[in-house]
């Protein structure tokens, strides 16, 4: 049986399709790429700024424990100049792993602003939905997932302190500053470690959210035929609204062909009614125009009501594409123009202005 009959879904997305599940906030992201890179940003700018902020944060502590003896009031003041000293030390740091973090999600999926997420659904509430949710596959899944990272951050954890093993037994004989500087040494190399395990399983991850929506979001071929209904419109109402059109353009020329003084043809596939009036008009104007079906009946209510019918391919397609009802000619027709009325004027006995 074919795709069509049993509503497979076996085509890619449409674009607008793509559109209206970015709107409801239907991307590809996952949390643990972003907490990988934010974790990777923070060791790299540690790296970077760490020496410095310690060394002033080293500056900071001794001028605060400086003051023998303080009062109440130089207590207050003193722990306030630490505390707004120690957050423009933090500052630049800080702010700089907000950009790598947000700079992290954009990457993921772009600036997404989803308000229709926003809004409380009642259907959100139900606890059998919770209980779906709860006992779905994609929930065992995601649990599964979990014990599996809890288990690889686990051994990173073991292995990277058993590497370490020998100067942690023996930091006892060190002096304080020696401790403070194994113990930053080995608690930076494990965060690379398992930054780099996040980082993997962030990969994993999103790849895996990234086929998992893409999967989700195909369409069957009568599903792409409704949606192209949708954005062009139904075939019956275009039919509909064209028939509509045709016919106000009918009536409009039969009431403006037998006012126009002449009606120039292809001879069969245009057909452009011209009317002068040198009292009112600077220059002839076009009073009616039509291709095929509508040039043949310009011809018609031309011939029931006397209007002369001149052949002039060249000037009746010009006209056609050049002009729009109740328009006047352009300069560049002036004198074809010109000759076909005076050829009509002769041929009715009119006088040409």
């Amino acid at each position: 049986m074919p795709a069509d009959d049993t509503g497979e879904k076996t085509e890619q997305p449409t674009p607008r399709r793509r559109q209206e599940a970015r709107e409801e906030g239907h991307v590809p992201r996952s949390a643990d790429l972003t907490a990988a890179l934010s974790l990777l940003v923070g060791l790299v700018l540690l790296n970077v700024f760490g020496p410095r902020m310690y060394e002033r944060m080293i500056v900071l502590i001794r001028q605060t424990l400086e003051v023998a003896e303080p009062s109440a009031g130089e207590l207050r003041a003193s722990i306030g100049r630490a505390g707004y000293a120690a957050t423009m030390i933090l500052l630049p740091f800080l702010l700089l792993l907000l950009v790598g973090t947000a700079a992290g999600t954009l990457a993921q999926s772009g600036l997404v602003f989803t308000p229709k997420r926003l809004i409380p659904r009642l259907a959100n509430l139900s606890w059998k939905r919770g209980l779906k949710r709860i006992f779905s596959l994609e929930a065992v899944v995601r649990t599964l997932l979990g014990l599996l990272k809890m288990a690889l951050v686990g051994l990173v954890a073991y292995y990277t302190i058993k590497s370490h093993i020998g100067p942690v037994l023996t930091s006892g004989t060190i002096p304080p500053a020696g401790i403070l500087h194994l113990a930053s040494s080995v608690l930076f190399a494990l965060l690379v470690r398992l930054a780099l395990v996040l980082l993997v399983l962030g990969l994993i991850d999103y790849f895996y959210q990234r086929y998992r929506i893409e999967r989700s979001l195909r369409m069957s071929k009568q599903e792409i035929k409704d949606e192209l209904k949708r954005m062009e419109g139904d075939p019956l109402v275009r039919a509909r609204r064209r028939r509509a059109q045709l016919k106000l353009s009918m009536q409009r020329i039969g009431i403006d062909v037998p006012k126009s003084d002449v009606v120039v043809t292809n001879p069969t596939e245009y057909a452009v009614a011209l009317r002068y009036d040198e009292a009112t008009m600077a220059a002839p104007r076009v009073s009616a125009k039509g291709r095929d079906l509508l040039a043949l009946r310009i011809r018609q209510i031309a011939q029931q009501h006397g209007v002369p019918i001149v052949q002039r391919p060249p000037l009746a397609r010009g006209l056609y594409h050049a002009c729009e009802v109740g328009d006047e000619i352009p300069p560049a027709y002036y004198r074809a123009v010109a000759e076909v009325l005076a050829y009509v004027y002769q041929l009715t006995g009119r006088a040409a202005g």
